[in-house]
């Protein structure tokens, strides 16, 4: 006798939502995913990471080894030299705003919002050198949640309606996006989600008007 698990329901989840569609809206699955009604979904809202020098600057190093990291915000990063040094210097680092949120030394790879390592160069690098670290926009498509990604997803921003089979291409589907109580227990989260992870999750969600019960 071959057994049947009946999978979740279409808005099962669903405690409450406003009136009309305001609690909804349609999004755009990023392919190669599977997901179901309830899956907690993150925004990719991050790019490419691209850094290059400012012209003018009087050290002829290099940077290398550009990346996003958690956190990271789409815009341009400014790494400025603050303390020169020979064959060295120390360099503040401004995100997007021109908030200092750390500061990087030559030739020791720097990971935060930003990853990359500044390079020695021929001469020295002086006061005010500067480089750029541009971070493109994603794709503003949606995935899984999860907190290891640096791709803007690693934020729970929406709550999936149904099941949604994005394996083969990009699709369209509907998604809670704001004002709706769901119940905790029928929510979807990536595989080997730890309670703190899915504490964290809600939080998040909680900041969209999406409560968990």
């Amino acid at each position: 006798m071959t057994v049947l698990t009946e999978g979740q329901h279409k808005a099962e989840f669903i405690v409450s939502e406003a009136n009309g569609s305001l609690s909804r809206e349609v999004i755009k699955v990023l392919a190669g995913q599977n997901l179901q009604a309830g899956h907690v979904l993150g925004k990719v809202g991050i790019g490419t990471a691209t850094g290059a020098a400012v012209s003018g600057n009087i050290g002829n190093g290099t940077i290398s080894d550009v990346s996003a990291g958690v956190g990271v915000k789409a815009g341009t990063y400014g790494v400025t030299c603050i303390e020169p040094a020979a064959n060295g210097g120390t360099f503040a680092i401004e995100e997007p705003g021109g908030v200092i949120i750390g500061s990087a030394v030559v030739g020791t790879p720097y990971v935060g919002q930003i990853i990359f390592t500044l390079n020695d160069g021929a001469t020295d690098f002086a006061a005010g050198d500067r480089f750029t670290i541009a971070v493109s926009g994603g794709s503003g498509k949606y995935k899984e949640y999860n907190p290891a990604n640096t791709d803007g997803s690693q934020t729970a921003l929406v709550v999936l309606l149904d099941r949604t089979d994005a394996t083969a291409a990009d699709r369209d589907a509907v998604a809670i996006v704001r004002q709706a109580e769901v119940n905790a227990a029928e929510l979807f989260w990536f595989a080997g989600a730890t309670s703190a992870q899915k504490t964290t999750g809600a939080a998040q969600l909680k900041s969209q008007l999406i409560i968990t019960r």
